[in-house]
């Protein structure tokens, strides 16, 4: 890499760091494809015990059938999740996003996963409906821990299996490098933040790994999450203009319950409520 910038923000005048640099050119629209969810849902919802009390209320040789209106009814009642409206997602993508919007983690804020072993990032309202996803750069190195003191040191002394991009939940904000660059910083101590990507050294190839169908050159970083330019400015800050939100960094390492103490898996604990029993201990 030939172009160093510096990281500054505009809340700390005069506060200066080394960050790092950025890339990648697709976003993914987003289909809404409800209806057979929600067949599928009723037809599930028809064996379970609420059904088995609608059943219970009509004559014993009825043929009964939840109708539309009934089947939202318990539907609203069950576990709430994330609707991605036929945007592609991997297990774990989902499995957290369900997490999130059922526990209310993101405290009504627009959040983003990033999802380092796919190389993507998927941006959601407050409410859980995806916004837009794109392939993303993330960190040279594997690992799901930043180095102490990382974002204090210049990029020339940082050694390529320190270049990790950490896992985590964090509090984000849109703001400055420089005051002449919009960012989404994720971890302002460690130089870790969100942006569009750079191409001022073409032996990167920035552009074509985003491009390329693989995330296996998607690693090249020194921590922070490189995405497209037209999906940082038309998805990212529209999505957090004039509010913070919620970053989740999934781990490759680590498992969910040691970075998100919290997590739960919903489809097992949607299942254990239909039964009536509790919940497995966290």
């Amino acid at each position: 890499m030939t172009t160093i910038e510096a990281k500054s923000d505009p809340q700390l005048s005069g506060a200066s760091r080394w960050t790092c640099f950025f890339r990648r050119t697709r976003a993914v629209g987003a289909v809404v494809t409800q209806g057979t969810w929600l067949w599928l849902a009723a037809a599930s919802l028809a064996s379970s015990p609420a059904a088995a009390q609608l059943r219970t209320s009509q004559s014993p040789a009825a043929d009964v059938r939840l109708a539309p209106l009934e089947a939202q009814a318990l539907l609203a009642s069950a576990s709430k999740r994330a609707r991605f409206q036929g945007a592609p997602a991997g297990n774990d993508v989902r499995q957290a996003a369900d997490w999130i919007v059922d526990s209310g983690d993101n405290r009504g804020l627009p959040f983003v996963i990033v999802e380092k072993k796919d190389a993507e990032v998927f941006v959601f309202d407050p409410r859980g409906q995806i916004l837009g996803t794109a392939p993303a750069l993330v960190g040279l190195a594997p690992g799901d821990d930043s180095v102490p003191g990382i974002g204090d040191r210049p990029l020339a002394g940082i050694r390529p299996e320190e270049r990790t991009t950490p896992a985590g939940r964090f509090t984000a904000s849109l703001g400055h490098d420089l005051g002449k660059l919009d960012v989404l910083w994720v971890d302002y101590a460690d130089a870790i933040s969100l942006h569009r990507v750079i191409t001022t050294n073409p032996k990167e190839r920035r552009l074509q790994r985003l491009a390329t169908p693989t995330p296996l050159d998607n690693r090249i970083s020194y921590g922070c999450i490189n995405v497209p330019k037209n999906f940082f400015e038309h998805v990212v800050q529209s999505a957090f203009t004039g509010t913070n939100g919620i970053v989740y960094i999934l781990p490759e390492i680590k498992s969910m319950h040691d970075v998100f103490p919290t997590y739960y898996d919903v489809a097992e604990h949607s299942q254990l409520r239909s039964e009536n029993l509790p919940a497995p201990p966290r």
